[in-house]
């Protein structure tokens, strides 16, 4: 177990003592919080997408320029990223 791992045991061991009105306080912070709220939503993004096939990145902008959408190349980013 990694320390990241145990941490987060001691946490969730440490929330699940807490009375009842202490974790619906905890958790209403939580979701009043902008940016863990983002956060939770991209989790759920990525584990629906989860199964979907991936492609290369070249597909995805082609795909993008066929739709007429602004696409990385716009921006010039593509040269960040290294082939493989």
């Amino acid at each position: 177990m990694t320390s990241v791992e145990a941490m987060s045991e001691v946490f969730l061991a440490a929330f699940r003592t807490l009375p009842k009105k202490q974790k619906e306080a905890v958790l209403e912070k939580l979701l009043k919080d902008k940016e863990f709220m983002e956060d939770l939503i991209d989790i759920v993004i990525i584990e629906q997408r989860r199964k979907e096939p991936s492609r290369s990145l070249d597909d995805y902008l082609a795909d993008r320029k066929k739709k007429g959408k602004q696409c990385l190349t716009h921006l010039n980013l593509k040269g960040l990223l290294k082939k493989s």
